[in-house]
C-alpha cells in the first residue's frame, strides 16, 4: 500500500520541523551526556544508530573510540559506518565491543529482554542506555506524541513499549547487567517552556556492567 501524496507531504513537513526545532539540540546534549560514560579508547556498537549524527558527535568527543552502527532500516546516508540487522540478533560474536549502546531504541522493540541479552553477549564490559521512564498515563501520552513526531516520518516501528523505573530495574539484572551509574535529569534537551512538558523525569541514562565478565 502506498501513502497518499498529501500524507507524504505532511510527513516531510513534520520531519523538517522536528529537525529544525528538536533534533540538532537533542543530539548535541545527548552526545555530551553520553560521552561521560564512554571510554576514551576501545570500541562501541551503536544499536539503532539512525542517521549516525549522534555517533558522529560522540566520535568527535572520543576520537580514539571506534564506533560502529546497526540499524533495522539503514538510512541512505549515515554519518558513521552502519550495518543492517534484524532487530533481534546482533550479528557479532561474543565480547566483540567494549560498550554496546542504545539511545532511545529499546522502547521500539517488543522483546526488551532478548535484545538486552544480545547486548550483554556482544559487550566485553558495559551496556550504555538512554531511554524513557513512564510512570503514569500522562507520561505515556507525552512520550507517545514525542515518539510519533520524531520517528513516524522515518517509518520507525512504534510499539510504545515504555517502562516504569521499577520495571527497568527488574529487567537489567534478568539480563545479567548491574547498574553502576544512573542519571535521570537531563538538562537542556528541550528549550523552556517545552522542557516543562517534554523534559522532567521522562529521560534517563544508565551505565550497566556485565555481571560475569570475560576478560
Amino acid at each position: 500500500m502506498t501513502s497518499r501524496p498529501d500524507s507524504a507531504v505532511a510527513l516531510r513537513l513534520i520531519e523538517s520541523v522536528h529537525k529544525r526545532l528538536v533534533f540538532g539540540r537533542r543530539v548535541k546534549v545527548l552526545s555530551t551526556a553520553l560521552a561521560e560514560f564512554l571510554p576514551a579508547a576501545g570500541s562501541a556498537l551503536d544499536v539503532g544508530c539512525g542517521d549516525g549524527t549522534l555517533g558522529f558527535l560522540l566520535g568527535q568527543k572520543k576520537p580514539t573510540l571506534s564506533l560502529l552502527g546497526l540499524e533495522i532500516m539503514p538510512r541512505p546516508f549515515c554519518r558513521i559506518e552502519c550495518r543492517a540487522f534484524d532487530g533481534k540478533t546482533i550479528p557479532h560474536p561474543d565480547c566483540s565491543f567494549d560498550v554496546c549502546l542504545f539511545v532511545d531504541v529499546l522502547h521500539h522493540t517488543d522483546d526488551l529482554l532478548g535484545l538486552l541479552r544480545e547486548a550483554e553477549r556482544v559487550a566485553r564490559r558495559y551496556v550504555l542506555i538512554k531511554d524513557h521512564l513512564c510512570e503514569n498515563r500522562a507520561d505515556r501520552a507525552i512520550l507517545s506524541f514525542m515518539d510519533w513526531f520524531g520517528n513516524r516520518p522515518h517509518g520507525v516501528v512504534l510499539p510504545f513499549n515504555y517502562q516504569t523505573k521499577a520495571q527497568w530495574l527488574k529487567i537489567f539484572p534478568a539480563c545479567g547487567l548491574r547498574c553502576v551509574a544512573w542519571k535521570q535529569l537531563l538538562q537542556g534537551l528541550y528549550p523552556w517552556p517545552f522542557s516543562l512538558v517534554f523534559g522532567r523525569n521522562l529521560h534517563f541514562i544508565g551505565l550497566f556492567e556485565k555481571r560475569h565478565e570475560n576478560r
